[in-house]
Parts: structure tokens; sequence; C-alpha cells
């Protein structure tokens, strides 16, 4: 399910053209949102969607959920994480999975920009882990207009996820992410040569090594395990104060399930866990049911933030 989640095709007839928007997240970045308005972007609830590991906004997850968010009557607004999407000139900085600022900066330019008043943020994998690690550093003193997190597969305990990602039968998976990870730091040479060295590639052939090479020294953690300790979101679970939905396969092949079995986790009466013996990663390819498609995760996080929305929906769906 996982490469299918990510290979098959698809097509998404009702998501209307979007507006893209660069919005500042920090001293030194910029991201870009791609977004799709509700008619009274105001009064519309929104949701803003965060992708997983060398991902953008393009992920077929990312527009399957921006459709249906939409004709169920939210604006979608479809994050590009730092440098991602194309976006390496916006900022002299390296994206890494602890950075849960940038999604709450979002959050707020919308609500102080374009006046939204009720906000949902909704991430997957490393996506998830920004949306889960933001949630619990809010606890109880979230934005008034954030209503509900929603996650898919999110990587909460990163040390685990590394060496999941290592083991032999998920060679695919990391070479996959290891070409991109390189790439984009060359491209980052490139735009910003007195900043960022290739040579500290050199011999990194896994994520952990990647990690202790680049992100941990670049994203001042100075080291992989220090990195790891930083930005997993499972320390800051038990803070969480308002509805959030974890949607996670226990076939996951790189984030491990134990993590999921925490008892932070499980005794935070806000969060609710649907964990379905399979999905793989971020895929959940199920049969056709009346009013929904394939994609059962897509279909269940659309659902839960209607369910934490007070807006009365005048849905397109069937549109």
């Amino acid at each position: 399910m996982t490469l299918a989640g990510a290979f098959l095709p698809r097509r998404f007839p009702a998501l209307p053209q979007h507006e893209s928007r660069i919005v500042k997240v920090a001293r030194d970045a910029l991201v870009r949102l791609d977004c799709h308005w509700q008619a009274d972007r105001a009064a519309a609830p929104a949701v803003v969607l965060v992708h997983g590991l060398e991902g953008s906004s393009e992920s077929h997850y990312m527009l399957g959920t921006a459709e249906k968010a939409w004709r169920a009557g939210f604006s979608a607004v479809r994050m590009n994480v730092r440098n991602c999407g194309g976006t390496e000139r916006l900022c002299a900085t390296l994206y890494h999975s602890g950075l849960s600022s940038d999604v709450g900066a979002v959050a707020e330019w919308l609500a102080r920009e374009e006046g939204v008043r009720k906000i949902h943020l909704a991430g997957f994998s490393m996506g998830g882990n920004q949306v889960l690690k933001l949630a619990g550093e809010w606890g109880a003193d979230a934005p008034r207009e954030v209503a509900s997190f929603a996650t898919v597969c999110p990587s909460l305990e990163l040390g685990r996820c590394a060496d999941a990602i290592d083991l032999p039968e998920n060679r695919l998976y990391q070479w996959n992410f290891m070409r991109g990870l390189k790439a984009r730091l060359r491209r980052k040479a490139r735009l910003f040569p007195h900043l960022f060295r290739t040579d500290t590639l050199r011999g990194v052939r896994t994520m952990r090594q990647f990690d202790d090479a680049v992100t941990g020294p670049y994203c001042g953690f100075g080291n992989a395990d220090r990195y790891y300790r930083t930005a997993s979101a499972l320390q800051f679970v038990a803070r969480i104060a308002r509805p959030t939905l974890i949607v996670m396969a226990q076939d996951d092949p790189f984030i491990p399930f134990e993590s999921f079995n925490d008892p932070a986790l499980r005794g935070n009466p806000n969060l609710t866990l649907l964990a379905p013996a399979q999905g793989g990663h971020c895929g959940f390819i199920g049969r056709r049911v009346a009013g929904e498609d394939r994609y059962w995760a897509e279909n269940r996080v659309v659902q839960f933030i209607r369910q934490h929305s007070s807006h009365a929906f005048l849905t397109t769906e069937g549109a």
C-alpha cells in the first residue's frame, strides 16, 4: 500500500485552482502555500496540510485530502515545508522534522492576515510529527482559532524511524529518501555556497548518517542523536489539549507501531488513535463505500475535522 499510495495515478477534478502565497515563518525563512479558498475565506474554516519527508504540496495525499476538504466546505491550504516544492531559494536554511514553529506561524498568519476564525492542522509522516509536536508545545495555550489536529503515520520517534528504515527490507525506501535529500543539499550548496558544503555527503548512505552529517550540524542540533531526542513529538503528546486524530497502520514499514503504545499517548483523552492492521505508510487504500473514495485515511481526516468545526457546511460534494 505504501508504493500504491505514492505511485497509483490519481486525478483531482473537484479541486479548484489554487492561489500561491509566500509567508514568512522565521527571520531567515519563507515558505510557499498553495491555497484553495472558499468564497468567504474568513467565514469558512481552513485546514493546513503538511507533507512528509521529501514530499511537497503536490504529493498525492496532499491533493487528495485538499480536494475532500474543499468539497466539505473548508479552505484547503497545502503547505510546502522549507525548501520543498522548488522553494530552495526562499530560505538559507534546511528543513527538519522538528520545525513545528513553521506550522504554527502559518496558522497564525491565516488568523491574522486572512481573518480565518477556525483552523485545523493536518500532517502526514514528518508533517505529522511537526503537527503533534506543535500541539503539545502549545498545550492549553493553543490559539483560539485552532480547533483540532489530525495526523497520518506521524514519525513519532525519529530515532526508531531512522533505525527501521535502515532494515534490509526497507532498502528501496531508504535509497529513495537519500537520493532526494542529497540532491536537495547539492541544490542548496549551489544557491548558498558560503553556507553549505557537499563534501559532508561523502560516505553517507543511511538516514542516520545523513542526520549526523547534515541535519544535526546545519540545523543546530550538533548530531543525529540530539536531533532525534529534541525533535521527536512523542515527548510532547501528553500535553496536547485539543482534539487530535492519529491514523497509523500497524504494518507501516518504517514507523514502528510500538511508539503508539506509549502510555503518554494512550492516556491522553484528547487523542483518538485509529490503528488498522494494514495500510502501509500513508497508503490506506480500501474499497469504495457510499460517499467516499478508496483513500480511507484522507476520508478519516476530513471526517474528524468536520466533527470539530462549528462551521455550517455548505458542502459541494457531488459537484
